[in-house]
């Protein structure tokens, strides 16, 4: 995701610095080269050594000190990086760049780079509140400098309140999307993903195996791409992607049916990556069933309604891409389902492959088109992801 990229974390005097370290690791292991500044207060709470170690690369703190090679310290790296992340960013070196202040040697790199920048603010609750910090932060975001909104929690002194550094996490993704080109900016996407649960009793469903990882990498994914997202959840243990515009929590096929129906027309594409239940008792107890009180329980199932199957007929120029969970003939019943249903194009993978289907983060799938079919090469939920959306915008692009 950061393959390639050159990255500089300036460590500003933040007691938060020591998060930094775990930042710069990750961006390590994603395949960034990693340059890091730190200013005199940093360097108290945290070693320079530290980073060394973990990024591989000299680590810079003295705008006078002789530089590794014969390049002028801070012109080099505001011309090498890619993105500048400054974690955790204070009250005092938000209030110098905003200022136009440069008078070490994160101040000067951020003052001649052309790379964007991205602050972390980390600070007690009441200098972030502070009018003075508020104004500085709004002139910069007026420049195009990007700000991570810091956390609500507990704070340095023992109080609580907002100015807790960002989740890293959350912090590594806007970096990422900082970076990925915006090629699907205006496209409203809406995805399905996970399972559902149809109710026997109160305290028993009948469900699937269903993680809803494909869904959710999806939607990432097309957050990176600048895209507006709705997401229409069964119940899943994931995390919400971050900047997600909409998330909608269902349960049943019913709500999931209700939910899309609801929002199919205010979106251009529809991505239908969840696994709802095909099958409902015909009868739901209400009371939870005793199983002293029986010896056997038959239920009576009845068929659910077809999510995919009443959104192909109201899909209009909108793009429709379904997912097809086979174990056996994948192609012969993908080509069957995409015609049935009305699809652009469908996925197809066999769950019952190692490493392929539910609840792995990986995946085997074969795209099927109305002509013809590709079968990709065993990747991550979220580079397939990447490739269905790429897919998509072919599409588009051929409609418009």
């Amino acid at each position: 995701m950061l393959q390639g990229k050159t990255i500089v974390i300036g460590v500003s005097g933040g007691i938060a610095a020591y998060k930094a370290v775990d930042i710069a690791s990750r961006m390590v292991k994603q395949g960034a080269k990693v340059r890091v500044i730190m200013t005199r207060a940093a360097c108290e709470l945290v070693r320079p050594i530290t980073f060394q170690s973990i990024t591989h690369q000299p680590v810079a703190t003295d705008m006078f000190s002789e530089p590794p090679n014969w390049n002028i310290q801070h012109i080099e790296l505001a011309t090498e990086a890619d993105l500048i992340l400054v974690a955790p960013a204070t009250y005092n070196i938000i209030g110098k760049v905003a200022s136009g202040i440069a008078d070490d040697l994160l101040t000067t790199t951020i003052s001649a780079t052309k790379a964007p920048v991205i602050f972390a603010p980390a600070m007690n609750n009441r200098m972030y509140e502070n009018p003075i910090f508020q104004v500085n932060l709004r002139k910069l975001q007026e420049m195009d400098y990007t700000f991570i909104e810091p956390e609500v929690g507990r704070l340095a002194e023992g109080s609580s309140g907002k100015g807790r550094l960002a989740d890293n996490e959350i912090i590594i993704e806007e970096v990422i999307r900082a970076l990925t080109p915006k090629d699907l900016a205006g496209m409203r996407l809406l995805v399905t993903a996970g399972p559902t649960q149809e109710f026997i009793d109160p305290v028993r469903v009948l469900t699937n195996p269903s993680s809803g990882k494909m869904g959710y990498a999806i939607a990432q994914a097309a957050l990176r791409r600048g895209a507006q997202v709705t997401l229409i959840s069964g119940p899943t243990q994931l995390k919400t992607p971050w900047g997600l515009n909409e998330l909608v929590k269902i349960s049943t096929t019913r709500e999931m049916l209700d939910a899309v129906v609801k929002r199919c027309l205010d979106n251009d594409v529809i991505i239908k990556a969840a696994a709802p239940m095909d099958f409902r008792p015909k009868e739901t107890y209400k009371m939870k069933v005793k199983k002293e009180e029986k010896k056997e329980l038959v239920l009576a199932l009845e068929r659910n309604e077809d999510i995919l199957e009443e959104i192909g007929r109201k899909k209009g120029d909108r793009i429709l891409v379904g997912f097809a969970a086979e174990t056996e003939n994948i192609v012969a019943n993908a080509q069957e389902k995409l015609k049935r249903k009305y699809l652009d194009f469908i996925v197809a993978n066999d769950v019952s492959a190692e490493g392929s289907g539910f609840g792995v983060d990986s995946n085997q799938a074969t795209l099927v088109f109305p002509d013809s079919y590709e079968s990709l090469p065993p990747t991550t939920k979220l580079d397939l992801g990447n490739r269905i959306l790429s897919e998509v915008q072919k599409l588009r692009r051929e409609i418009k």
